[in-house]
């Protein structure tokens, strides 16, 4: 071989030891770096066991405290049920002991009422014997008398009714003799009181606009139809309303005469609603007067509620809102009694301005201080009408300074607070100027309702109506209640009463009216 050969044998072979001889060394070194590695990692999993041993000590102890707070608390709730336990476990044995002493008590009751209910049989039992025996002394004393006397019971009974009859006869003469003596006594005295009517007449002008309405119908044909066959429909209406229809030949009017105002605006708003409508037959007229009524009664608490609005009047009971409507329909001695009540209130809260005291306190009084003029079922005639007005008022809830102010306002109790001067001076301002008022309308009034109040207090009585300027009253009874006979026995009682109770002009005629009806409904 030449030299050149052996020259690149030997580099390779020289290379070839030289890369074995690299790998070795390469080899020792990854040993030892994969030996470091082993330690490095040992040592870190004996930190991360340490670390977790500690951090598993420390939430083992943070349990075992958990534990025993909820442990405690656990005891707490278990210990509070067991104090509600036992709290009604001791209400409820005394409960218990209560209701067995109640039961002994009924028990005892029961005992009780079961030998009172024996005792009552007996007692019971023995009335009903000798009641028996009564009755059979009571047959047997009225045969030994029928055999002693003669006579048989209904002889008996006729004999002592002719006696009585001849007493009453006897009676009666001694007593018309009596008051024809009484009469030619008094006769100057009735004679004075007729002459002094007669003067009083010069002023009923008042009393006889205040008592009266026109109504004002199309044609004369139209008071045919009101007055009905044999005057049925004109009888219904004034039964149904209480008002007297004058139909006479004055064109194109009807008269309606009444002394209460509501009345007479429902019989006008009824004649008009029924002339309208066409059909007048007695069924339709009591329909529409029922309905009239209703229609008055909301008007009367609207017009309440725009009353007090306008005055400012607030927290008034809806019962003094209806009472104070109800003012427009009543007067006083022929002064309206709404436009009075206002007047009076609107000076009541300008003097008690002007005095520095409460205004609206005082006009609530001024409004109120007449309530007790507004007729009430549960009134009596003879209380004043401001003590009257005083109890609606303390009823319906009003301080004691508006009582006072109403109950006093004509001195009938005595005044505690300023605001009660003022009402009275208020109201006599109002009812004193000239042309305020009429005195004869007044007791014009109260005489027609002193009539009807005399029938009212008999028997059987269903409406009163006083008609013809108080001439007539004209009294509606019970069928039921009141038969035929003593329809006329109650006409002459009436008449008697009024005769003997009222002073009046003239005469009263007393009608009674007695009417039955007999209704089925074809289906």
């Amino acid at each position: 071989m030449d030299t050149t050969t052996i020259i690149i044998i030997t580099a390779i072979v020289g290379l070839i030891i030289g890369f074995i001889i690299a790998k070795f060394l390469e080899k020792g070194k990854a040993s030892k770096t994969i030996a470091s590695a082993k330690k490095e990692a040992a040592s870190i999993v004996k930190d991360a066991k340490a670390e977790g041993e500690s951090i598993k000590k420390d939430k083992i102890f943070q349990a075992k405290e958990k534990f025993l707070e909820l442990k405690a608390e656990h005891e707490k709730v278990i210990i509070n049920k067991d104090k509600k336990i036992a709290e009604a476990e001791k209400r409820t044995r005394d409960k218990e002991s209560q209701i067995s002493g109640e039961l002994a008590k009924n028990k005892k009751l029961n005992e009780q009422l079961d030998s009172k209910l024996k005792e009552v049989e007996h007692k019971s039992e023995f009335l009903e014997k000798k009641q028996s025996e009564l009755d059979k002394l009571h047959k047997s004393q009225v045969q030994q008398l029928e055999v002693i006397s003669g006579l048989s019971a209904d002889e008996a009974k006729g004999q002592l009714l002719e006696s009585l009859k001849d007493a009453a006869k006897s009676d009666a003469m001694a007593f018309m003799q009596t008051t024809m003596e009484e009469a030619k006594l008094t006769a100057q005295q009735d004679a004075r009181k007729i002459i002094i009517n007669t003067i009083q007449r010069i002023g009923t002008e008042e009393a006889v606009e205040n008592c009266v309405s026109v109504f004002n119908i199309e044609s004369d044909d139209v008071k045919g139809r009101i007055i009905g066959r044999e005057g049925r429909n004109i009888r219904a209406l004034e039964s149904a309303t209480g008002v007297e229809i004058i139909v006479d030949d004055t064109p194109e009017a009807i008269i309606l005469s009444c002394f209460d105002s509501v009345r007479r605006e429902v019989a006008r708003l009824s004649l008009h609603k029924l002339v309208t409508d066409g059909r007048i037959h007695p069924a339709r007229i009591e329909e529409i007067v029922k309905k009239t009524e209703k229609q008055i009664e909301q008007e009367i608490v609207e017009v309440g509620k725009r009353t007090v609005i306008d005055l400012g009047i607030h927290g008034l009971h809806p019962e003094l809102i209806r009472a104070v409507g109800r003012m427009k329909y009543r007067s006083s001695y022929g002064q309206n009694l709404l436009q009075h009540s206002r007047e009076v209130a609107k000076l009541c809260g300008v003097m008690a301005a002007e005095l520095g005291l409460n205004p609206k306190l005082a006009k609530r009084a001024g409004l109120l201080h007449d309530i007790g003029k507004v007729p009430n079922t549960e009134a009596e005639v003879e209380t004043p009408h401001a003590i009257l007005g005083m109890q609606w008022a303390e009823k319906f809830g009003e301080k004691p300074d508006v009582c006072n102010a109403i109950g006093a306002h004509h001195d009938e109790i005595e005044m505690k607070n300023l605001i009660s001067p003022i009402v009275q001076v208020c109201d006599a301002i109002s009812g004193a100027r000239p042309g305020a008022r009429r005195q004869v309308l007044d007791s014009y009034i109260q005489r027609l309702k002193d009539l009807e109040e005399i029938a009212f207090g008999f028997g059987g009585v269903q409406k009163a109506y006083a008609i013809q300027a108080g001439r007539e009253l004209r009294v509606i009874v019970e069928s039921e209640k009141v038969s035929d006979d003593k329809a006329a026995q109650l006409s002459f009682e009436i008449s008697q009463k009024i005769q003997t109770d009222m002073t009046y002009p003239g005469q009263v005629k007393v009608t009674v009216i007695r009417e039955t009806r007999a209704v089925n409904v074809a289906k």
